[in-house]
């Protein structure tokens, strides 16, 4: 197969789409972060403390998640220049770490994905008691 400028190029709009996603979690994160703040200085309960902890987890892996695309990002980038130059060789391993990273990213997406719903069935569990 011969790696030529369009092929990297394709990831430009699957990473940005990426990144737009993972910042409206991240967001929306922040804001609940806020809600469980305000409610956990009325009272301080045993499911805020563990929705707490998730909450610390999954910021830690929407930061890992955001780097590692901005780092597939980056890659791409930096393979269509080692192409425009002539440096396939090295094109060819940069863009292999460029999609190395991108799985990473979306591996870690499956994972907040599933930390996710597990703060969800604290908050649904606490409300059936």
């Amino acid at each position: 197969m011969e790696l030529t400028l369009s092929i990297p190029a394709l990831l430009f709009p699957a990473i940005s789409l990426t990144m737009l996603a993972y910042n409206a979690r991240y967001l929306a994160i922040a804001a609940l972060i806020r809600q469980l703040y305000a409610k956990y200085q009325e009272t301080a309960s045993t499911p805020l403390e563990r929705q707490i902890k998730l909450l610390r987890k999954r910021l830690r892996i929407i930061k890992n998640m955001q780097s590692s695309a901005i780092i597939s990002f980056l890659s791409s980038a930096i393979t269509m220049l080692l192409i425009y130059i002539q440096l396939t060789v090295w094109a060819y391993i940069i863009f292999g770490a460029s999609l190395v990273f991108l799985m990473l990213s979306l591996v870690l997406s499956l994972v907040e994905v599933q930390l996710s719903t597990k703060a969800l069935g604290i908050q649904l569990k606490d409300m059936e008691t």
